[in-house]
């Protein structure tokens, strides 16, 4: 089915050339498109790694066989297939991404672990071995490509493609950060809700890469939601080639770890605020701002759950400033909550104030708010300290009729 560009997209941006990544895309036709569905990320050798992928029990054969090679830290490639999930396919799943990492270790004469794959799209379909060895023979002769072709390639339901990069300054050099995401529905945080990556010339150590990477995910990632749903091949992935000639990034106490921690969380929350933006069906971005609980992690969850109510997101769709349904979704998160020092605002105005409705509250500029693309709702719990945001979008229409035709 032909799907709208979302009203809340954003161009793709300029992004920087990465010293020891080369891109290319090739037509693997895993669906029945006229497209290319297949990227390829050559990267140098010595390049670390880091990643964090979804929790989900039913995990595809591509996350399992990540998780373990991410552990020891060098990549030489990444291939993502779009239009096929190769989840829950048993053997047959795994057989392709073996044949897979076999092709392109042959080829690039590196370890297997150092070959990495995803995959996304309809789960239990076994990935067809004969395309995705004749997309991954295309790709190796094909001429490198764009940032933005590389995104576009690795879509499925997505409206636009998605980026972003960021630079940091490490002992007076620069370092360059770039990466693309795709993601749209099935989008929930259980670790990282979509298929993520980033690339960076910085030269940094795997096990700081993967900490900061894990620091990041946690206040990027993990506090997006479009509908509740985890998929079972989310991974977010991170690569840096060391090209940069920066003193090497060890530990925290390194010079510029923090400059270069800093980059990458810039990049990762613009990623994930972009899956949100092109949240399937979404015509509002919502921010979730929920102070005042007993932790962060209280409020983590109390936003989500906020997030993840169909009662708040259909509300906000129909532009009904019905705080009442936030009050029911604080009450249901399951965390500490006081409904006597309970606040919430919309758009910077209090409807709500220590538990009661506020005197003379005036509903107009509230409606004005939630007739906008971008809504905020603030929610203090008057308990403690703890603080969180969350992003999310709205509950419409759209969202029904894209996933009730997305098979065919």
């Amino acid at each position: 089915m032909q799907i709208d560009r979302s009203p809340l997209a954003r161009p793709f941006p300029q992004l920087p050339a990465i010293a020891g990544v080369t891109l290319r895309v090739a037509r693997a036709r895993y669906k029945a498109w006229d497209r290319c569905d297949l990227t390829f990320a050559e990267l140098a050798e010595g390049t670390s790694v880091a990643g964090v992928f979804t929790k989900s029990a039913c995990a595809s054969s591509e996350v399992e066989l990540g998780r373990d090679a991410v552990k020891l830290g060098r990549a030489r490639a990444l291939i993502v297939n779009a239009g096929n999930s190769n989840a829950f396919t048993g053997w047959r799943g795994r057989a392709a991404v073996a044949a897979i990492r076999a092709q392109v270790s042959g080829a690039l004469g590196c370890g297997l672990d150092e070959v990495f794959v995803s995959s996304t799209g309809v789960i239990g379909v076994p990935l067809p071995i004969d395309k995705a060895q004749a997309g991954i023979a295309a790709a190796l002769e094909a001429a490198p490509c764009s940032w933005e072709d590389a995104a576009k390639a690795i879509g499925t339901t997505d409206t636009f493609t998605k980026g972003a990069g960021a630079a940091a300054l490490i002992g007076g050099t620069r370092v360059e950060l770039a990466g693309f995401i795709k993601g749209s529905g099935m989008i929930a945080p259980d670790m990282a809700t979509m298929l993520g990556y980033i690339f960076t010339d910085a030269d940094v150590a795997p096990a700081f890469l993967q900490e900061a990477l894990e620091r990041a995910n946690a206040a990027t990632f993990s506090c997006i939601t479009v509908d509740g749903d985890t998929s079972t091949s989310d991974t977010v992935m991170a690569f840096a080639t060391g090209k940069a000639g920066n003193a090497r990034i060890e530990g925290w106490d390194s010079p510029g770890a923090d400059a270069f921690a800093a980059a990458l969380g810039d990049v990762c929350r613009e990623l994930a605020q972009l899956v949100v933006r092109d949240g399937e069906g979404a015509r509002k971005f919502v921010t979730i701002r929920v102070s005042g609980a007993v932790s962060d992690d209280s409020a983590r969850v109390i936003g989500l759950a906020i997030a993840n109510s169909p009662l708040v997101k259909t509300a906000i769709a129909g532009e009904d400033a019905n705080w009442g349904r936030v009050v029911m979704a604080v009450g249901k998160a399951g965390e500490p909550a006081d409904r006597d020092r309970l606040s919430i605002a919309f758009g910077g105005v209090w409807a709500a104030r220590n538990g009661v409705p506020v005197e003379d509250y005036d509903e107009a500029p509230v409606a004005a708010h939630l007739k906008g693309e971008e809504i905020d709702i603030a929610v203090d719990l008057g308990l403690g300290d703890g603080r969180a945001t969350v992003w999310t979008c709205d509950l419409t229409h759209g969202y029904i009729a894209i996933n009730a035709d997305y098979r065919s």
